[in-house]
């Protein structure tokens, strides 16, 4: 169940960006925010993926 979440998590943690972004383009009627809030938010998971990665001692 907890990797369920986690997975989860990261979804949304890369999908609200976008959808914050596409909100704001709508309300200032501009056509980047989108964009970027779909670049940062998939930052942002690959980011969060990356620390779930279990450490190799050398």
């Amino acid at each position: 169940m907890t990797w369920a979440a986690r997975i989860i998590a990261i979804g949304v943690a890369m999908f609200l960006p976008a959808v914050a972004g596409g909100w704001l383009d709508d309300r200032l009627g501009t056509s980047f925010f989108a964009a970027a809030g779909l670049v940062l938010g998939f930052i942002a998971g690959l980011t969060w993926l990356v620390q779930l990665q279990p450490r190799r001692k050398p």
